[in-house]
Order: structure tokens, then sequence, then C-alpha cells
């Protein structure tokens, strides 16, 4: 028999999950910084905007929080990717339980290399994956399975209490 999806709690466990995922990654990042401070002048979601042309005095705009200078508009798609994906996961786990195998980790590895070694060098947003430092594939590959183990979380979370 087949379980009845409650809408509305799997769009906003997949929100939920998408938030503090995001968080997670930013947190992480800290930790094993991806690109080297040079790289990270222009970072991809700034570099990935200009290419659509959007002028870098906005995708570099900043607000001041505690004497730091902190890139608003890249948390805007920092964030609305990973709530994006939150949902996208949600939604699909549960027409698609098996995409929830490994407790999102396998998931996340996909998402990473569908846009970290196909898409964003595709289009020239950052280098080609051979051509990346290996820090940066190792901080992006763990990164991506615990943001994604983190969404998991959350979500199951959120849909063991409805």
């Amino acid at each position: 028999m087949k379980q009845k999806i409650n809408w509305p709690v799997t769009i906003a466990a997949g929100v939920a999950g998408g938030i503090i995922g995001g968080l997670v990654k930013l947190g992480w990042e800290n930790i094993l910084p991806p690109r080297t401070p040079e790289r990270d002048q222009t970072n991809p979601p700034q570099k990935l905007l200009q290419q659509l042309g959007i002028p870098a005095k906005i995708t570099h705009s900043t607000y001041t929080y505690s004497g730091h200078q902190l890139p608003w508009v890249s948390y805007l798609v920092h964030f609305g990717f990973s709530t994006g994906f939150g949902v996208t996961y949600s939604l699909a786990g549960q027409l698609l339980p098996w995409l929830k195998f490994g407790h999102g980790v396998p998931f996340g590895i996909a998402v990473w290399n569908a846009f970290h070694v196909e898409l964003m060098p595709a289009l020239g947003t950052v280098p080609a994956a051979k051509d990346q430092p290996l820090e940066e594939h190792i901080s992006e590959i763990l990164g991506h399975a615990v943001w994604m183990w983190t969404i998991d979380e959350i979500i199951r979370g959120i849909n063991s209490e409805n």
C-alpha cells in the first residue's frame, strides 16, 4: 500500500534541510577552504552571475557585520542552490525512495560531480576538473557529502514527526 505524501510538509522539510545544509556547507568551507585566496577573489557564484551579464559591482556587493565584509550576493546564490536541492531531494525522495540511499551521501557526491566536474568547467566558470587543485576536490567532495547528509537528516527528522 502506497503512503500518501504530505506535500506541504515535504516541501517545508526540503526548505529547512536546504537552509541548515547550506549553513553546514559554509562552515565546512571555513575548515577546508576549496579555493585559493586568489581564486576566491571572484568565487564561482559571482563568476557565474557575471557570465550571465550581472556587473561585478553587484556580484561583489557586501554587507558589514562585526567589521567583516560579507558577500550577500554569493550567499543568496549559495542558499538558493542549497534550498533548491533540499526541496528537490525531499520531493524526489518521496517519489523515488532509492535516491535516499546512503542518507543522501551518494546524491551529494553526484551533485558535486554534475556541477564542479561537468557543468561549471564546461561553462568556463571554474577550471577543468584536471586543472583544479586536489585540495579543492577533497573539500568539495566531502563538503557535498556532509551537506546532503545534513539535508537528509533534517528531512527524515521532520517527516518522522508527521
